[in-house]
């Protein structure tokens, strides 16, 4: 394991702690308080930053980068739902 794969992992995990409480609350309130244009960029840039990471052998960072995508696409399909 490299530093490098500590340290996004590390970034990674704070990215998805802070998120849970923002999809908890969509979840609570039946609100979609993101904008798309927040949320679907950022989805599918994680998504996309989730191959870059498998194919560096980052496996730690891929599997919370993923965590992280995921997240933001609850965020996205509350939006869709609860409008």
């Amino acid at each position: 394991m490299i530093w490098q794969d500590i340290v996004i992992t590390v970034a990674s995990i704070i990215f998805s702690v802070a998120l849970v409480p923002q999809v908890y609350a969509g979840y609570k309130e039946k609100k979609g308080t993101i904008a798309y244009g927040t949320s679907v960029p950022t989805f599918v840039g994680l998504y996309v930053l989730c191959v870059a990471y498998f194919t560096l052998e980052l496996y730690l960072s891929t599997v919370v980068c993923f965590i992280t995508a995921s997240l933001w696409l609850i965020l996205c399909i509350q939006k869709r739902i609860y409008r």
